[in-house]
C-alpha cells in the first residue's frame, strides 16, 4: 500500500469548507455538518432479514449569541452518529482511512476506525461520549481521512503447495 498525499487524497473528497484549514501533508480532515441520538432499537440477524437498523434523531444546534453563524451541540455521555460534511469517491484501487483526530479524543470524543472504498455518501461515524459532556461546534474538524493506494503488484506472490506435494 502507498500512502497518498492529502493534496491528492482532496480530489477524491466533496464538500470540503476550506482546504487550507482541512488538507495536510497526508490526510484530510473531516467536519462535522449533522448529530444525531439514536432511536432505542436496532436488529441484527444472521440472514438480514430481520436487519433493522437504529433510527436516527436530528439534534439541533444552539447558537450561543446571536450574532453567532454557527450552533453547538451539547452531547451527553453515550453514543451518537456524526454525519460528516464531506463525501467520497474513491478510485476501485484506493482505500480510505478515517480515524479520530485528538483534539476530539482530548475533549472526551472518539469513534472506532473506519475503512472505506467506494463512493460514500453520507460518511458517517459512531461518535462515543466518554466525558460527561462534551460540545460540538458545526463544521469542527473531528476526524482525519488517510487515503492509500492498493498495489497488487508490488506484492510477491508465494506459490501454494498441496499437503501431497510436501
Amino acid at each position: 500500500m502507498e500512502l497518498i498525499s492529502g493534496k491528492e487524497a482532496a480530489e477524491r473528497v466533496q464538500g470540503i469548507l476550506n482546504a487550507k484549514f482541512q488538507v495536510d501533508g497526508y490526510s484530510v480532515h473531516l467536519t462535522a455538518a449533522n448529530i444525531f441520538s439514536l432511536d432505542p432499537l436496532g436488529k441484527v440477524d444472521f440472514s438480514g432479514s430481520d436487519y433493522v437498523p437504529a433510527g436516527k434523531v436530528a439534534i439541533a444546534t444552539e447558537r450561543r449569541h446571536p450574532e453567532d453563524k454557527y450552533g453547538w451541540w451539547a452531547l451527553g455521555r453515550g453514543s451518537y452518529i456524526v454525519e460528516f460534511n464531506e463525501t467520497l469517491e474513491l478510485k476501485g484501487d484506493e482505500l480510505g482511512l478515517v480515524e479520530t483526530l485528538e483534539r476530539l479524543r482530548r475533549a472526551g470524543g472518539s469513534h472506532a476506525t473506519m475503512s472505506l472504498r467506494g463512493r460514500v455518501a453520507p460518511v458517517e461515524a459512531l461518535l462515543e461520549v466518554s466525558a460527561l459532556r462534551i460540545e460540538i461546534k458545526q463544521n469542527a474538524r473531528l476526524s482525519r481521512l488517510r487515503l492509500f493506494r492498493l498495489n497488487p503488484s508490488k506484492i510477491a506472490l508465494q506459490p501454494v503447495h498441496s499437503l501431497s506435494e510436501q
